[in-house]
Formats: C-alpha cells, structure tokens, sequence
C-alpha cells in the first residue's frame, strides 16, 4: 500500500511537471520582471499562508543568502516571518490585514510582491494585493487550479496545473527556483562581483 501510494504520487508529480512547460513564456517574461525590479533598486516581498508561507521565507532567503553563485545579497522579504507584526496586526485588525499593513508599512513604488497561493482565494493575499496595486507595487502571482479571485489583482502570474496542493506547491519551489537563477544570470551576479560590489 505504501509503495502504491509513493508510485502514484511519482506519476502526479510527473504529470504536473511535463505541463509545466506550458508556463515558460511567463516564468521567463517574470524572471526578467523580477531582475529588473532589484536591478533598478526595488526589493522582492513575498507572502502566502501555510506551506506557501515556507515557500516564501525559502525564496526570499535565496535572495538575501545565495542561490548558486556567492554574490551580494539582494533585497528579499518574507512578509510571513515577524511573529510579532504578524500577532499584533491579527490582533488588533483581523489575520485578513497581517500581510496588508506590512505591503503598506514597507512597501514602496517599484517594488513587487510575489503572492504565493495554490487556491487564489485567502483574503489576507487579496487585501496585499490590492494594497501593493494602490501603492504601485508590482504584483506577481504564483498560483494553482485556476488562479482563483486572486488572479485577477496580478499584474502577471503563473498558475499550475493541477488541482492538487501538494503538487501545485512542488511547482512553486520549482519555478521559485528557476527566478532565483534567472535573476542571478540578468544581473551577472557571479564570484567576481562579490569583491567588486557591482552587479
């Protein structure tokens, strides 16, 4: 039974993955988005609940750590990580508000928020987006199924294939992945450029 289960889960797994070739042309085109943001001195915020608020301090730490190359570190927040903010923002306003007072307290014009949902639908997420919207903040979804309400506040998104959490989240580490080693080769961040200090 064991067995079965891990041989199906292989399949799904494989199965969502040869579909994602289909999203190429927008994880391509937001990779460059992204490059560009920190290129002209914005920072990427990230946030989602869950498994995609792990998703998010994962991302944001390949920024501000490495992802291949020892290179400088770049501006990437995790909007999931403050136990404090997140507890007296839900406290005093509601959980719906912890990821948009933090948008509208650090956010600036020309940074971007990546909003990380497999369903599109969390209300803490739609009231982030539209903060940043207001605020002209980039917004970038990482979404699953069909992107959900949640689609619709993003300036560009990727949406999965699947209606399976696991799987979705699976692909969002993949593609999360694949912008970090994007942005690092736009911005010819390499070993060099460690001493330099230049991009």
């Amino acid at each position: 039974m064991p067995a079965q289960l891990f041989q199906r889960a292989v399949e799904d797994h494989l199965a969502v993955f040869t579909r994602l070739q289909t999203l190429q042309p927008a994880a391509t085109r937001i990779g460059a988005r992204l490059a560009e943001t920190l290129r002209s001195g914005g920072k990427l915020m990230f946030c989602g609940n869950g498994g995609s608020a792990a998703d998010s301090q994962h991302l944001a730490s390949e920024l501000t750590g490495r992802f291949i190359d020892d290179r400088r570190p770049l501006a990437g927040l995790a909007l999931s990580t403050d136990s404090s903010a997140l507890t007296c923002i839900g406290n005093d306003y509601g959980f719906d508000a912890v990821f948009e007072r933090q948008v509208r307290g650090l956010g600036r014009a020309g940074d971007a928020l990546v909003l990380l949902s497999t369903s599109g639908r969390s209300a803490n997420l739609l009231r982030a987006a539209e903060a940043a919207r207001s605020a002209g903040i980039t917004t970038i979804g990482l979404l699953g199924r069909n992107g959900g309400p949640l689609l619709a506040l993003c300036d560009d998104a990727v949406v999965v294939p699947s209606e399976t959490t696991a799987r979705i989240q699976e692909a969002h580490i993949f593609i999360g992945h694949c912008w970090c080693a994007m942005i690092e080769q736009a911005l010819g961040l390499d070993g060099n450029s460690v001493s330099s200090g230049k991009p």
